[in-house]
């Protein structure tokens, strides 16, 4: 079958170009880059619904920022959850809406728009439905074409590693809707293992230890900031005044939190993604052992931003662990690497 689209982006006249948009849709953050300019966008996984207009009217920071601020009539909406679209809708309005604040801006001045082409990425325990739903909430968006990759490999590739490479390495990704253990090698992801206990999982347990612990009711913002500003595994013990709800009397109440009341509350949690790993490499190979061993655990993602953690897990699985701040944006910008090499992303796209 004739495919029109295919044989525009042949055609080598500037008003048929091609123009590559790179996708990281995640549970808390999503960004986006364009080709030759890197990430462009880095906006959180919210949007804000009028129940009465039946409208999205708020994006992005703005919505989270209002969490617990609305009056009935808007709903607060996370569209993807745990690495998956669960608000196919929302997913949609939020895509058209970032577009527009971002790889848009590139174009507007041009008389014809230019074929899009979008890549994003997928988690390896995606089933082929929810596979199909982010490509399709891409077509909804404006992409004329659209690309699946796993995100282990994406990722790999971000962190510098040569994925093609028949030397194993062992990514762990912590994010904020799923940990994801893989080890990568040979073009592929020789094994895997995902957990829920993510970001979002650790705003829950701060929520209960202080409910607990201290008779505070808080709100969900109020937990993740907690999270990002006292948490720590290093010497260091930050504190905080926080106010909440008092839950004896339903009142305000201050309470100073302690670094260590969030390391306590989260320990538990830090322990099954060190199990998890040890795990995974003791259920793997011989010979892909002594080459993890030998080149250590790579950590990515927002959680791996919290001081210590790399001394800690390496403390812990006897094994080096190699943390920088630049894997924030690992994934998303081996994305964009992995598409400057149209022989090596053929060979790993999945739909």
């Amino acid at each position: 079958m004739f495919n029109f689209t295919s044989f525009l982006t042949k055609i080598k006249l500037p008003f048929f170009s091609s123009f590559e948009i790179y996708f990281d849709l995640g549970t808390s953050v999503t960004k986006i880059a364009i080709k030759d300019k890197g990430v462009i966008l880095r906006e959180p996984t919210y949007l804000g619904y009028n129940n009465r207009t039946n409208d999205y009217l708020f994006f992005g920071t703005e919505a989270k920022s209002i969490i617990g601020k609305t009056p009935d009539f808007i709903k607060i909406v996370r569209p993807v959850i745990a690495g998956v679209i669960s608000d196919f809708d929302a997913q949609v309005a939020l895509l058209k809406k970032y577009l527009e604040r971002s790889a848009y801006l590139y174009f507007s001045n041009q008389m014809i728009k230019p074929i899009l082409t979008g890549i994003a990425i997928i988690p390896p325990v995606a089933t082929e439905i929810e596979q199909k739903a982010v490509e399709e909430s891409l077509y909804k968006a404006g992409v004329s074409r659209a690309f699946l990759v796993e995100k282990p490999l994406a990722t790999a590739a971000g962190c510098n590693l040569n994925i093609f490479s028949h030397q194993p390495n062992l990514i762990a990704d912590l994010g904020g809707g799923l940990i994801e253990l893989s080890i990568v090698g040979s073009g592929g992801i020789i094994s895997q293992k995902t957990l829920k206990n993510a970001g979002d999982n650790m705003n829950k347990l701060i929520y209960n230890y202080i409910y607990l612990k201290y008779g505070l009711i808080l709100g969900e913002a109020t937990c993740e900031e907690l999270k990002i500003n006292l948490l720590s595994f290093d010497s260091i013990d930050k504190n905080a005044t926080i106010r909440g709800k008092s839950l004896e009397t339903g009142l305000p109440k201050s309470v100073r939190i302690k670094g260590s009341d969030i390391k306590e509350a989260l320990l538990t949690n830090f322990n099954q993604i060190i199990d998890a790993i040890k795990e995974l490499i003791e259920t793997s190979p011989p010979e892909i052992v002594d080459e993890v061993m030998s080149k250590g655990i790579i950590l990515t993602g927002g959680l791996s931003l919290i001081k210590g953690l790399d001394k800690f897990f390496e403390q812990e699985i006897k094994i080096k662990v190699l943390s920088e701040e630049s894997y924030q944006y690992a994934t998303i910008n081996g994305l964009a690497k992995l598409a400057r090499h149209k022989d090596q992303l053929t060979k790993l796209i999945i739909r």
